[in-house]
């Protein structure tokens, strides 16, 4: 009789401490499936569209940060590069471009201007335009390569000249001229040179 009664104990003890634990790994679990399902919820943004709901999922920053970067230095490079004949266009042009680079690019601007290259495209009607091959970031450092080709259209004749830059990059805040929030810093022109003269005659 003694015994049965001592078995009976170790058994609703054994199965309390069972159900204790578990009661707290169930609790742990709801626990942890409520944070990821809030965490999920929370990547999820509905935008009106002509009063229609539709949702969209937001990316994390750094998720999409690398796309950022070189969207940054094509944008620069884009408008720092395109020169039509129209004074008024490359000033608006590298006025822009401004905004994205530090004082390097300034001094480059200059140096161009010195030289009398600007003078030269609005003499001789020339339009130069830019066509990225790639662009290179190293996400530790955020040191970029940008590697590209530039068409210069003349009137006599089509040139095209590799383009291979090198900078930085430096995290700053968003602004309305600098959406990407990141400034092009240390920038300089490692390459640029002929491959390619063709006479307009020959078309």
């Amino acid at each position: 009789m003694i015994k049965n009664i001592e078995n009976k104990i170790k058994i609703t003890m054994l199965t309390s401490i069972l159900s204790f634990v578990a009661a707290i790994i169930i609790a742990l679990g709801a626990i942890y499936i409520s944070y990821v399902n809030s965490q999920e919820e929370r990547q999820k943004i509905y935008v009106l569209d002509n009063g229609v709901p539709i949702l969209i999922k937001r990316t994390q920053v750094q998720e999409n940060r690398m796309v950022e970067y070189k969207s940054h230095i094509n944008l620069f490079h884009h408008l720092f590069f395109t020169v039509p004949p129209d004074n008024d266009f490359i000033k608006k042009n590298i006025e822009q471009s401004m905004y994205l680079i530090d004082d390097s690019g300034l001094k480059e601007y200059n140096n161009l201007r010195e030289r009398g290259f600007y003078n030269q495209i609005l003499s001789s009607s020339a339009v130069l335009s830019i066509i990225t091959d790639s662009v290179l970031v190293d996400p530790v450092t955020l040191n970029f390569n940008y590697y590209g080709k530039q068409r210069i259209d003349r009137k006599s004749s089509l040139i095209y000249r590799t383009l291979h830059t090198n900078g930085n990059l430096k995290e700053i805040l968003r602004s309305e001229n600098n959406p990407h929030g990141v400034l092009i810093t240390d920038w300089r022109t490692v390459e640029n040179k002929d491959i390619e003269n063709k006479s307009k005659s020959n078309f």
